[in-house]
């Protein structure tokens, strides 16, 4: 098929390769505009945008596609981008700009062979109706999901509520060596995604392709992660924080304050033996190479990677030989300062 394809991140270039790898006609790329990035903030392209120029496709950034915005003349020239691009449908993935009532209305019509429209097609990564919106993998990690997967959505105005045109879950590990971060369940939806929108293309293709409207019942929103959400609250319970330091990681990474320094902590497990009833929750009941175990509201968490800012992922015995914790000390913003 003729495909415009809209996203941003790796999770997008995924399908976007996978896409391209089945055949399909790439007309046009929509992708975010380039950031600055990194230490000497240059200005980065996208994943999707350096994957587009290796498969030779035409690229568009604009600022917003709303016509009535503040880029007026970046929607426009995206509206008759994809007017020009004559696709027969459009694929989004991850792309990070609201998509306005316009673009539906372009991809609405007909395609190129004068077949039925297939519109927007969003590759979402969550088993809707769970998880609309902005982070669905880290807030299936956060709140303990035991299965996640993807769903390849016919999207209308509303916020990830099409109908859903195909679905696969996938099991989310939250014990031991191999629980999940958001980083490996990413990797694993990604490519997921990608062989889900694949298929989906050839039942349209086949004329075997069916919608299912999403339920009314277990709707729930994931909003986008701020650092101040990454914040450590120490008077939660073990086993929720644990889950908040694998969904934060790799961004923006689980952080605690310890005196004047910020550290996150990248890994952690819930530390079999109770907290003393007279720790405060943050306070250091141990520190050793196998882990700074740490009181929290409920049972203690038992640290093992660490970085300090400016450095490196470490493991805690390699840490503590650069900055020594001793018990006693509070982390956290009721911490010794």
């Amino acid at each position: 098929m003729r495909l415009i394809f809209a996203g941003t991140p790796e999770f997008a270039a995924v399908a976007l390769r996978r896409l391209a790898e089945a055949g399909h006609q790439i007309a046009l790329v929509l992708t975010q505009p380039d950031r600055p990035a990194g230490r000497g903030m240059r200005l980065q392209e996208s994943a999707v945008k350096r994957l587009a120029r290796d498969l030779g496709a035409p690229v568009c950034q604009p600022r917003s596609l709303r016509l009535d915005g503040r880029f007026p003349e970046d929607a426009a020239t995206a509206r008759q981008a994809m007017a020009d691009a004559r696709a027969d449908a459009m694929v989004v993935a991850a792309y990070g700009l609201i998509l306005p009532q316009w673009v539906l209305d372009v991809m609405a019509q007909p395609g190129p062979h004068g077949g039925a429209a297939l519109g927007c097609l969003n590759i979402h990564a969550s088993l809707l109706p769970r998880w609309r919106g902005a982070a669905p993998i880290h807030r299936a990690i956060e709140a303990g999901d035991t299965q996640t997967g993807v769903c390849i959505m016919q999207m209308d105005a509303g916020l990830d509520t099409g109908a859903v045109l195909l679905r696969e879950s996938i099991a989310i590990e939250h014990r031991g060596s191999q629980a999940d971060t958001t980083g490996t369940l990413h990797d694993r939806l990604a490519a997921l995604g990608g062989e889900l929108i694949v298929r989906v293309l050839a039942q349209a293709a086949s004329g075997t392709l069916v919608a299912t409207a999403q339920p009314a019942d277990g709707v729930c929103y994931a909003e986008k992660v701020s650092k101040a959400q990454a914040r450590i609250d120490w008077n939660a319970d073990a086993e929720r924080i644990e889950r908040s330091i694998r969904a934060f990681d790799p961004n923006p990474g689980a952080w605690t304050s310890l005196g004047s320094d910020v550290i996150k902590v990248w890994r952690a497990s819930p530390h079999p033996a109770p907290a003393p009833s007279h720790a405060p929750p943050g306070t250091v009941l141990a520190a050793d190479d196998a882990g700074i175990v740490v009181a929290c509201g409920s049972g203690a968490l038992r640290l093992t990677a660490l970085q300090r800012a400016g450095g490196k992922r470490l493991p805690v015995a390699d840490f503590l030989r650069g900055q020594p914790v001793e018990p006693g000390v509070r982390l956290g913003p009721d911490g010794d300062h």
